[in-house]
C-alpha cells in the first residue's frame, strides 16, 4: 500500500437504502456482565481468510455459533461465504479448500456482514487467537459497511493455558487442544467447524472457571488480564 493511499481519505461504502436501515438497527455492544457465566449468551466465531496478513488479506468465510443456557445451541449457526472478485489464490486454500468457484458463488459483503452482526446481536464474542479474527472483522466491516466493532472478544487460546496450567504445552494450538481433550472435530478448517470445535472447548473451560471462583465474562476477563500481565512481567 502506497503512502498516497494511506493520506488520502477512504470512499464511504456505498450502500442502499435497505443496508442503511440495518445498519442504523444493529445491536450496540454492551460492555461484559457481572452475571453468570452459564446465563451468558456468547457468539463464538471463526474466520477462514487468504492469508494471515492483517493489512492486505481479506475474510473469505464466517462460520459462527452460540453458547446459550451452560451449552452449545445448535439451533442458533451462522455460516457464509463472501463474494471477493479481487481475491487470487494463495497457499490458504490448501487449508481451507475455498477456491475460485465457492468465491465466486458467495454471498456479497455487505449483506453477509449485515447477517452476521444481527447474528451477533449485542453478545460477547469468543475466539480462538481472538486478537486476528477481531482485527480482520473489524477491517472487514469498516470497510464494507463504514462501522465501528466495539463488541468484547475473548481469546479462547488464552484462557486455556490460563484455566489448565497442569497441561503443559506451550503456544498450544486448537488442535492440540481438541486432542488434549478428546473432543470428535470433523472437517478441520472449514469456518462452522472450527468455531463448534472451539465452542466445546471454551464450555469446558467455562467449567474450570467456575471451579477456579471465576463465574461472570467480567471476572473472567479480568482473571485473564492479570495473568497476562503476569506473563509479561516474567519474561513467558
Amino acid at each position: 500500500m502506497s503512502l498516497l493511499s494511506w493520506l488520502l481519505p477512504r470512499k464511504k461504502p456505498l450502500l442502499s437504502l435497505e443496508q442503511q436501515q440495518r445498519l442504523q438497527q444493529l445491536a450496540p455492544a454492551p460492555p461484559l456482565s457481572e452475571k453468570p457465566l452459564r446465563s451468558q449468551r456468547w457468539v463464538v466465531v471463526d474466520l477462514e481468510t487468504s492469508g494471515l496478513n492483517l493489512s492486505r488479506d481479506q475474510v473469505l468465510s464466517m462460520g459462527a455459533v452460540v453458547i446459550e443456557d451452560g451449552a452449545i445451541d445448535l439451533g442458533q449457526a451462522f455460516e457464509r461465504t463472501l463474494q471477493r472478485p479481487d481475491n487470487t489464490l494463495s497457499p490458504s486454500i490448501l487449508l481451507h479448500g475455498l477456491g475460485p468457484a465457492a468465491i465466486a458463488a458467495g454471498s456479497d459483503p455487505v449483506d453477509a456482514l449485515l447477517d452476521f452482526m444481527d447474528f451477533v446481536g449485542d453478545s460477547p464474542v469468543l475466539a480462538f487467537h481472538a486478537p486476528f479474527d477481531q482485527h480482520m472483522l473489524t477491517r472487514s466491516l469498516k470497510d464494507s459497511l463504514g462501522y465501528r466493532l466495539q463488541h468484547p472478544f475473548m481469546d479462547v487460546a488464552a484462557l486455556a493455558p490460563m484455566l489448565c496450567p497442569q497441561v503443559h504445552q506451550r503456544e498450544a494450538g486448537l488442535d492440540q487442544w481438541i486432542n488434549h481433550f478428546h473432543l470428535q472435530v470433523e472437517d478441520r478448517h472449514n469456518a462452522s467447524a472450527d468455531a463448534l470445535a472451539t465452542a466445546e472447548l471454551a464450555l469446558i473451560l467455562f467449567s474450570r472457571a467456575r471451579a477456579q471462583g471465576i463465574d461472570s465474562p467480567l471476572a473472567l476477563q479480568q482473571r485473564l488480564n492479570q495473568w497476562q500481565r503476569r506473563k509479561q512481567m516474567h519474561g513467558f
